[in-house]
Formats: C-alpha cells, structure tokens, sequence
C-alpha cells in the first residue's frame, strides 16, 4: 500500500509481510523490515510497540483517501494511494484460490454499518455483503464467489473482530 505524507512529495510503500503472532507483525516500509506489536487499539486510538518504541496514535479526522491522526503528540495528515475495498476483498477470500471456501470473514475489525443482502439471497463475486466502519472509514465486505447466502452472523450496528465469520456462502 502506498501513502503520502502531507508536505512532502515522497510516497512511502508499506506492507504487512507476515503475522507473528497474535498481535504481532512484521511489516517493510521503503525497504526496511520492522516488528510491530500492538498493544491497544479501539476506534481512536492505538498503540503500539516499533523495533522496541512505544507509540501512540490518535485517530482525528478521516476522509475518503486522506488520514489526519496525532503520532506521538504530532500532527500529521496522509493520503492513501491505494482501494481498501479492493484489498479488503481479496484478504476476505476474493482470490481465485477461495473458489471452495464458504465463510466469508471480516479481514479488519469495526462496526456494521449495514447488510446489504438477506439470507437466500444470490449473490455474485465482487457484490457488496456487508459495510463495515473502521477507523472512521467505510469498507465494503464483498463475497468472494458466486452463491447462495447462507446464515448471515452479523447484526447492524454491532461490532466485529478480524476474522470474525461474517456470512456463509455456498
């Protein structure tokens, strides 16, 4: 994934390369390999430990692609170059190698805005299941094949974890 940081015209690339554990990752950022913890996180906030520093980070506004958030006490402002919605779906089972997989699960965690279909329902690769806020943005959760909606397990206005089962589709 892409950002740019206001007031400068460099983009930084950053990725999750591999989960450790349960609340740790080991993420690049311009060619620089990182272990990252998370130590909290709620809607606002998170915390967390990189290469061994505490940091915190305050959630303060969020439009369609930009992030203004506090970074240990400063302001910064960044704009995603990249489809959330995109990398939502693929991480949710929207690859060719989920064609067999029935679950649909949440890849990030937050608040169901809305349920888009009805168990029953038929629903096409790509069409939109759910809509999901985090971090005061909202993702669509798309299903990942062709199918039958089967027991949805979600309710509006609740919140969900990553991995949370979300709906079955057969």
């Amino acid at each position: 994934m892409k950002y740019k940081v206001q007031d400068s015209d460099e983009v930084v690339d950053g990725e999750i390369l591999e989960k450790l554990s349960k609340d740790e990752y080991k993420i690049k950022i311009k060619d620089n390999e990182y272990v990252v913890k998370i130590l909290h996180t709620d809607s606002n906030v998170m915390e967390f430990v990189l290469n061994n520093e505490f940091h915190s980070v305050r959630y303060v506004d969020s439009q369609t692609s930009e992030m203004n958030f506090i970074v240990d006490g400063s302001s910064m402002s960044v704009n995603m170059n990249s489809h959330l919605d995109d990398i939502v779906f693929k991480n949710s089972g929207g690859s060719d190698s989920s064609a067999g997989q029935s679950t649909l699960r949440s890849q990030i965690p937050g608040k169901v805005v809305s349920i888009d279909v009805e168990d029953g329902a038929e629903v096409k690769k790509g069409d939109t299941v759910c809509t999901l806020e985090s971090m005061k943005m909202q993702v669509a959760v798309k299903a990942q094949k062709d199918g039958i909606v089967k027991g949805i397990k979600i309710k509006e206005g609740n919140s969900v974890n990553k991995n949370d089962v979300i709906a079955d589709i057969e």
